[in-house]
């Protein structure tokens, strides 16, 4: 299920729509990486050049579990 999530990246706010299951993995990546949920994406979005921000974060998701 699609939920929306409200997050500050750069200092503005921004709603990000995503299925829990990736929301939760982008929190427990923050928690083992000991950063702010809202740096580790902001580091996402500096990196994803034109693709949509709810795309950049399933791909590093899925990038992140595949390297386990």
């Amino acid at each position: 299920m699609l939920k929306k999530h409200s997050v500050k990246i750069a200092g503005h706010a921004t709603s990000i729509t995503l299925e829990s299951p990736f929301w939760d993995q982008l929190k427990r990546v923050a928690t083992e990486r000991d950063m702010a949920l809202s740096t580790l994406i902001e580091d996402i979005d500096t990196q994803r050049g034109d693709q949509n921000l709810s795309s950049a974060l399933r791909v590093f998701v899925l990038e992140t579990v595949m390297e386990k």
